[in-house]
């Protein structure tokens, strides 16, 4: 009979075999007394982890299902199951490669660990700030809405009693967009709730098979951590205004004043997770260290202002010419048009529908190129329209000047509400002349481009107005216009060279 388990069921030490053990070796799985445990910790080619023999882990073994007497102390990597003794002697895991079932349960539970740690403390959490967001919006709408339809309210007031209909057609209009913007927030809240009440069941089925130490249930366990991360797109909806018209020369319906229309697209989550293991993500794209110019296009302009692309491989210009050009890559001429007042166009933008938008100074319009024909879009009165661009929603933005020159980068955010200035302070380029901004665009990283005409450079911000860096190699001279590609290439006019040049900065 083995010493260790005598009648007095007194357990000896691995070691000496005459002492009482009093611990255990989780790493080594050996029995240790008082005395042995010095020795045994004397050994640093290997880890140690030395507990009260109470306290040892002791897991549980798998039956084996084959050989019903047997546990299964292995695990055959190649079949990816636990095995017995039985089994591997049958022959049939022959040439497999064999691991213990406890080194197997440990790598699983350090799996599990890791992932109930990003789950608690990353994932949750983010989906936790998603929601808390989503409050906020629905708060807030409350109180656009609520803004919106007491100007509706006022403007109507001013009006004869003959344009109530308008105004109540209007409310109802806010009604119907406010619902629909209510329902769009609700649906995404339905959403994340669902999927954070999955993350919550996720970390409570961990915990459960940490604490079981059950070796069948940990190595059946499939991680759902890439799944949430991939965190839904975030829901964009720009709140709709309301633009009063007071030029009596118009139909009434459109003196009263109109509304924009409500917008709710996807806009990828700006919630980053990141693991300790992963810093940066690979489908982020870093700038370069040296921009490096990929082709030059000679446009023939004297002055050179604007570029646009709406395809990659097309790109229309104007300059100091009533003429705007549409060449491809190669700098061949494909298409021409000419302004209907005969006056140069000061800025142009394409449409996602193909249809080209240019200013006129000197008309003070905004017009359409639409199926071959000229359409004034936009009049105005005591502004000059500059420059133009299309929001993602397909929305037309116009920037208007008066006599005044900022020197400066204004930025707001949808509402109209001032978020930053950036005049180039501490970040000029080498002439070191004053800040001069001309073309402004953004990319695909949410940064902003602009030009700066009299340094000779682009400078590069992030979206909070934080400056980046700038572009001064590729010979850049008098850079004016500028537009950004599918793919994130820049493309800049030289104004006085009359030259666009398409630059790869990331």
């Amino acid at each position: 009979m083995d010493p260790r388990y005598s009648a007095q069921e007194i357990l000896l030490c691995d070691l000496c075999q005459t002492a009482a053990l009093q611990s255990h070796c989780e790493l080594c799985h050996v029995n240790l007394c008082i005395v042995c445990v010095g020795k045994h910790l004397s050994d640093s080619s290997k880890r140690h982890n030395v507990v009260p023999y109470k306290h040892r882990f002791t897991p549980s073994f798998l039956k084996c299902p084959n050989h019903i007497q047997k546990h299964c102390e292995l695990y055959c990597e190649k079949c990816d199951i636990p095995v017995c003794s039985i089994c591997i002697s049958s022959g049939k895991h022959k040439g497999h490669d064999l691991s213990d079932a406890l080194q197997k349960l440990n790598t699983k539970l350090k799996d599990l660990k890791k992932d109930l740690n990003e789950l608690e403390k990353i994932i949750y959490p983010a989906y936790k700030a998603i929601e808390s967001d989503l409050i906020s919006e629905k708060v807030n709408l409350e109180k656009h809405y609520e803004k919106l339809t007491t100007a509706v309210t006022k403007h109507g007031e001013d009006w004869y009693r003959t344009i109530d209909i308008i105004v109540n057609k209007q409310k109802s209009e806010i009604d119907e967009m406010k619902a629909k913007h209510l329902a769009a927030l609700n649906i995404k809240a339905n959403e994340i709730k669902e999927i954070t009440s999955d993350v919550k069941q996720s970390i409570f089925d961990v915990k459960k098979m940490l604490d079981s130490n059950d070796v069948s249930l940990t190595t059946a366990y499939t991680s759902r951590n890439d799944e949430f991360r991939n965190v839904p797109p975030k829901i964009n909806i720009s709140f709709p205004s309301f633009y009063s018209h007071h030029v009596m020369t118009e139909q009434l319906n459109q003196m009263f004043g109109s509304l924009s229309k409500l917008s709710i697209t996807g806009e990828k989550q700006t919630y980053i997770m990141q693991t300790p293991e992963a810093v940066s993500c690979p489908s982020v794209k870093p700038l370069l260290d040296e921009p490096e110019l990929i082709t030059t296009i000679d446009t023939g302009y004297g002055l050179l202002y604007s570029v646009t692309s709406l395809r990659d491989e097309e790109i229309w210009t104007c300059g100091h010419d009533k003429i705007m050009k549409l060449y491809n890559l190669q700098g061949k001429l494909l298409k021409s048009m000419k302004t209907k007042s005969g006056n140069d166009p000061r800025n142009i933008a394409v449409a996602k529908s193909g249809e080209l938008i240019y200013t006129d100074t000197g008309k003070r319009t905004v017009n359409i190129l639409k199926n071959k024909q000229i359409q004034e879009v936009i009049r105005l009165q005591g502004w000059i329209p500059l420059y133009v661009c299309f929001t993602s929603s397909g929305d037309l933005l116009v920037t208007m000047d008066t006599d005044n020159k900022a020197s400066a980068v204004v930025v707001v955010n949808q509402a109209g509400k001032f978020r930053f200035r950036y005049n180039a302070y501490g970040h000029l380029c080498t002439d070191k002349k004053s800040f001069d901004p001309r073309g402004i665009t953004t990319d695909s990283k949410g940064q902003i481009l602009t030009a700066d005409y009299s340094n000779n450079c682009i400078h590069i911000l992030d979206q909070d107005g934080q400056f980046l860096c700038y572009i001064y190699t590729c010979d850049l001279q008098f850079p004016w216009g500028l537009c950004v590609d599918t793919t994130d290439n820049l493309l800049v006019t030289e104004c006085m060279r009359g030259k666009v040049k398409k630059i790869k900065y990331m």
